[in-house]
């Protein structure tokens, strides 16, 4: 499926745009909704908005469950960690439930053990030890974009890129402190993937990722449903 492409003047623009995309796509739908949230400075603006009216009385968080594409292995109080970052913008103004939220441990333990742990958590949600293309893990995966073409903790030339039986991994090569990341098979079962870029320093990074280059941790993802790129005007190179 042909990736879609949609191109906002600024930041603020890509937030508001990714919120109003999050809440149209629950529409409809009944049951349990699964997303996979992402680190980083550009979606923690889309998590304020959803934790503000008119989104944070409309979303229908009695039946959203949270997890999280990647995470670094700091304590969920430490200023790096995803966790925190999405717990001060959205988790703590919005009416979820706290077993709806599933963050990765990463106290108490060891990366590779860390890293299995949020495994098996995935699978008991999911129901099953192993993942069916027609039927997704997640409803919604939120991903970014690193200068050097990573998604998630997913980094270029790292041994995570060829794991297709482990769900997650941990990363210890190529980063300067340890991660643990969702691998491909995971981040491929969603129904709709969305990437947030933002900024001029993601211009050049970009492009090479929209012509496919296959080098690309992010243009290697093969997702079993559609793929959304929000992007600003900085980052697509546009007047």
């Amino acid at each position: 499926m042909t990736p879609a492409v949609e191109i906002l003047p600024d930041p603020e623009a890509l937030a508001h745009r990714a919120a109003d995309w999050l809440l149209g796509v629950t529409k409809g739908t009944v049951g349990r909704f699964a997303i996979a949230l992402s680190g980083g400075s550009t979606p923690r603006r889309l998590y304020e908005l959803m934790a503000r009216p008119p989104y944070r009385e409309s979303f229908p968080w009695h039946r959203v469950h949270l997890f999280w594409g990647d995470e670094r292995f700091v304590p969920h109080s430490d200023a790096r960690s995803n966790f925190r970052m999405a717990q001060e913008a959205l988790l703590s103004h919005v009416p979820i439930e706290a077993a709806n939220v599933h963050p990765i441990p990463t106290e108490g333990t060891t990366p590779d053990n860390a890293a299995r742990a949020y495994e098996r958590t995935l699978k008991s949600f999911y129901g099953a030890d192993e993942l069916d293309p027609a039927r997704p893990l997640f409803d919604v995966t939120l991903l970014g974009l690193g200068e050097d073409g990573h998604t998630a903790s997913l980094f270029p030339k790292t041994r995570a890129l060829t794991e297709r039986e482990r769900w997650v991994v941990a990363v210890t090569e190529g980063v300067a402190e340890p991660r643990i990341s969702l691998t491909y098979p995971p981040l491929e079962a969603s129904r709709h993937v969305v990437f947030l870029v933002a900024g001029e320093e993601k211009r050049a990074i970009f492009d090479r990722v929209r012509r496919g280059d296959p080098n690309l941790p992010a243009a290697r993802l093969r997702p079993t449903g559609g793929v959304l790129w929000l992007a600003d005007a900085a980052a697509a190179g546009n007047p």
